[in-house]
């Protein structure tokens, strides 16, 4: 049996009521509503919720620092990552370790919606929150996307698997450039 550890810092008394959260665009048709970061948490992890839209795609890409734990909540996501592919409805629960290609989608005809607890925290704060900012102030410089990205440690993919689930669940292509 292990033994339980502690997060870095003691996490301070933080609510968040249902529905609130700042709101940001990270993608076509997928959004990020933030909800804890890592000062919520005494560094120990952040959590996100991302909506997406029917036929919105998170394309492939890898983390080289974060491990993402994500619960579908209302509709059918479909996550890939390396030669592992499932599609879950709400209460599924999928782990995506750091160092793999992955990538996610909605996969029905409705909505959908996840929770995604990233641990350790930090990329929310400068990936997720530099994105939805760019996206904020007008369609984003695919430069200073790139940037946010290799600053996050965050690498993009292009596995050849990736045309075949856009064709199979009719998916929004990445945006190029």
């Amino acid at each position: 049996m292990g033994i339980a550890t502690r997060a870095p810092r003691a996490p301070k008394l933080t609510v968040v009521p249902p529905d609130h959260g700042r709101r940001g665009t990270l993608l076509p048709g997928v959004d990020v509503v933030f909800k804890l970061d890592g000062g919520h948490t005494g560094g120990a992890l952040s959590i996100v919720e991302h909506p997406f839209e029917v036929g919105a795609l998170v394309p492939p890409h890898r983390h080289h620092f974060e491990d993402e734990f994500s619960i579908v909540l209302e509709g059918e996501i479909g996550f890939r990552s390396e030669d592992q592919e499932v599609v879950l409805g709400p209460g599924g629960y999928i782990v995506k370790p750091h160092g793999e290609v992955h990538a996610m989608w909605n996969a029905g005809d409705t909505p959908a919606r996840m929770i995604e607890v990233i641990s350790p925290p930090g990329f929310d704060e400068t990936f997720f929150q530099g994105t939805a900012d760019l996206n904020d102030a007008g369609p984003p410089d695919p430069a200073q996307v790139a940037e946010l990205a290799a600053q996050a440690g965050l690498e993009m993919a292009e596995p050849d698997w990736l045309a075949d689930v856009i064709a199979r669940y009719d998916l929004t292509p990445p945006p190029t450039g």
